[in-house]
Order: C-alpha cells, then structure tokens, then sequence
C-alpha cells in the first residue's frame, strides 16, 4: 500500500511546530491584526518584545569574546586578525559612504520633501528631545576613549562591543605569546564556553515568536497605518533606495566570492525576519554569527567584522539619513547647494559612526548635520518623528545584510573563507560540523597532544613496533 498523505492541517500544524520561520511569519501578521483591532491593548504588549531583545543582549558580549579568542588562538596569526580588522575598515567605510551618496541622489531626484512648506517655528523641537534624553553624539576623541575598557568586567557588565572586541583581542595575543604548552585548559574551556552560550541562545530563540508579536503589536497600535499615508513619498522612497543599495550588495558579493545574495537571505530567513519583527540586529546577532561559521567563514573573521560592522557599518541608517536630510531641507523650502550637500556626506559619514546604542541617534545625527550646515532650523528634526519607526525595518534589513556581506568579503580577501563549504551551505546541503579556524588560508593547528605535554605531565614514549613475522 502506498504510504498515507498527511492531512492539510497536519501539514501546517507540523510546519508551525518544526519552523522557526513559520511560527516567527505568523506573530508577524497576528501582531498587526491585533495592532489594528485593539491599539489600546496592543500597546501594552511591548515588554513581550523587550524583554526578548533583553535576554539576547545577555548573551551577546560573552559570545563575541569566546569567538573572537577562540578564533585568534586558532588561526595561530596575530598579524592576520589585523589585516583583517583593516580590510574590514576600508569596506565599511566604502560601502556606508556609497548608502550616503545613494540617498541623496535618490532625495534630489524624487524631492520627498518639495511642495509642503512647512513653517520651523509650528514644529514641537522639545518632543526631539524627549526622544532623544537630551542626550548628544560623542566627539571622535570620546568615541575612541569609550571604545576602551576601564574595567575587564565592566564591558561586559554595559554591553560595549567595542571595548569587548579589544580585551578579546588582547587575550588572544596573550593565548598565542605563551602558546598552548604554558595554559594549555585555558583555550578549551572557552571553546566549551562558546558552547554552553550556543545552547543558551537555542532555548531563548524558542521565544522568538512572542516577541515578534509583542513588537508588532505595539507599533501598530501605538502609531497606527494612517502615518503611512502621509509620509507615503518618503516612506517608498527610503525603501526603494535601500533596495538598490542591496542590489549593489548583491553584485560586489557574487563579484568578490561568486556566493548569491538571495541564497544568503534564504539561508538567514528566519534571522531576517525576527530582525524586522523586533526592529533590531541585535536580537539576531548570536544565531547570525553561528550561521556564518557554517557557511566557511573562518571564527576570527566573523568574531571581529561582525560586531565591529554594528558599530562602523550601518548602511541602512545612512541611507535614512541622507534622504531624511534633504526631505527636512525640502519640506521647510531650503534649497541646499551641492557644496552643502557634500558636506551633508561628509558629516555624517563621522556621525553616524558614533551612534550604535544611543537612544534617539538618528535625531542626533539629523541635529549635528543641520546645525553644522547652518541653513535648516534643528527643531526641523521633528517632522520625522512620526516616521522614523516605520524606517526601522529598512534600516534594520540594511545593516544586517550589509555587516554579512561585509564578513564573506573581508573573508575572501584574506582567505579565511572555505568557498566549498559556503556554496554547500547556501545550496541547502548539509555538511559537517565546521572545524574552528577552517578557512581556505587557515595554517595547522598547533598539537596539543603527546608532542607538546601540558607543564608537569611527561611526554609518553612511542610505541615500539611490532616486529616483523618471517
């Protein structure tokens, strides 16, 4: 007898329970629907997705620094880790400068902002800073001393990637200066404690679906669909001009490694869309660097260009800010020159480099601009206050796209990518758990074995061969 077909409903009931992709689609529309439905009670629902973003967050600095140790020790070449950290430099700043120059030709050309005319001084400039806390962007020397940690326990305590990144780095070169025979349980017990922090992040994904739900429901209750329509131009606008910027990803990605990008976005789907559902990268960060790992890229490449692009590599926020720039310009009829407009660029590709955790940045950065141009009023910020929130799925597919990219091309350039691997992976077959620090470049690994004993424990002589039967 032929085998029996599953009902429709078990499908989907199966479906529901097995995807992680399925259950997190699901929040996303029940979400709008209740939004809609009841705004006032969907508006309470925003610690679901809080409390999420919370318990990601936890875990995020312990795992950077386990991948990006492990990641150094491994690849045996502090010299490599920097070129990397260069290589990524210079990407990120290519690639955020071309989000900037795409804006602002795609801004001048539709004119989001042309025919409102609004009046500066009919604008609520104290509801900015009520969004923003009063707070302000830091000075690059601020930047740069921030990025330093005062205390080993204190950067993981506040969640700083950056200061994370360099102790990391500095127990990596540490790990290599006395090599694997002087602290020979060090290195395997961050590697097992990568693990247990892997773990940790699979049973917190199993909320996913409740926090898409929460998230959802409270924007769309709190702001409703009617704003849609009155930012409808600028609205299409940002989202077609972070389309082109992601066909331009797709281009240099095939160019630089051969890989397809949207064989990349259905590998990640899931991440993608809990990321738009919970409007944050953050939330996806851990599951996003253990899906590139299986995908070929070596652990110190992904331990050091992922994090560093949450901080150095937002192309989505820079695309908004550009157009939001010249819409604001527009609306209050200040027509800027081009020279104003290179200095537009030039601003923010300084400003928007510091604005990683700060609440409210977007404002402060849309501030700091208009103030150094010197020809928009800063209280002008405001006519973006209504939008901003429906921007945070585009800046948020942006950057998350953008940062991988990143990472496959800083891999490939310094051949810390196993390409067989990542077509594989990508192609949907499985393959074998990846080895930490495989890559096409990736030296041997250092034995720790009977050749190099641990301090204290005698090397165990070799075994006499057998002699031989006449």
């Amino acid at each position: 007898m032929p085998p029996s077909v599953p009902s429709l409903p078990r499908r989907v009931a199966r479906t529901l329970r097995t995807s992680l992709f399925a259950q997190v689609l699901c929040a996303l529309v029940l979400g709008i629907v209740v939004g809609k439905l009841w705004p006032d009670t969907a508006t309470a629902l925003q610690p679901l997705g809080d409390g999420f973003t919370r318990l990601i967050k936890t875990v995020i600095s312990p795992l950077v620094f386990c991948v990006v140790v492990v990641g150094i020790a491994k690849a045996g070449d502090l010299k490599a880790f920097g070129r990397i950290g260069v290589k990524a430099l210079i990407w990120f700043e290519v690639a955020s400068t071309a989000a900037l120059v795409i804006g602002l030709v795609a801004a001048n050309v539709v004119g989001p902002g042309r025919g409102m005319n609004v009046d500066p001084s009919s604008l609520d400039a104290s509801a900015v800073n009520e969004t923003t806390g009063g707070g302000q962007l830091p000075s690059t020397t601020e930047f740069v001393l921030n990025a330093l940690p005062q205390s080993f326990i204190g950067a993981f305590a506040d969640n700083e990637l950056l200061q994370v990144l360099i102790l990391a780095c500095l127990v990596g070169a540490a790990l290599l200066h006395l090599g694997h025979t002087r602290v020979p349980k060090i290195l395997p017990a961050i590697e097992q404690a990568q693990e247990v922090i892997f773990a940790v992040v699979g049973f917190v994904m199993r909320l996913a679906p409740l926090a898409v739900f929460g998230a959802m429901a409270h924007l769309v209750g709190n702001y409703g669909l009617g704003v849609m329509k009155t930012y409808a131009k600028l609205i299409v606008l940002c989202y077609v001009a972070a389309a082109l910027f992601i066909v331009l990803l797709a281009v240099a990605l095939r160019m630089v490694t051969g890989l397809s990008l949207w064989k990349f976005l259905r590998y990640i789907r899931e991440e993608m869309l809990l990321a738009l559902g919970t409007a944050s990268t953050e939330s996806v960060m851990p599951r996003v660097m253990q899906k590139l790992r299986r995908a070929g890229a070596r652990d110190d490449a992904v331990g050091l260009v992922l994090p560093t692009g949450y901080s150095f590599n937002l192309d989505g926020a820079s695309l908004y800010l550009s157009i939001g720039t010249l819409f604001i310009a527009q609306a209050v009829g200040v027509d800027l020159t081009l020279g104003q407009q290179v200095t537009v660029v030039l601003v923010l590709m300084l400003t928007s480099k510091g604005m990683a955790g700060i609440p409210g940045s977007a404002f402060l950065a849309l501030a700091a601009t208009a103030s150094s141009l010197g020809a928009i009023p800063a209280g002008a910020v405001a006519l973006l206050l209504g939008v901003d929130r429906i921007m945070d799925s585009m800046r948020v597919v942006t950057n998350l796209l953008g940062n991988c990219v990143a990472v496959f091309a800083v891999s490939r350039w310094e051949g810390a990518l196993d390409l067989a691997r990542a077509k594989k992976t990508l192609d949907g077959e499985e393959t074998d758990p990846p080895q930490d620090g495989d890559g096409d470049d990736a030296p041997a690994v250092e034995p720790t074995t009977a050749e190099t004993p641990a301090p204290g424990i005698p090397a165990q002589k070799p075994k006499e061969p057998a002699p031989e039967v006449g």
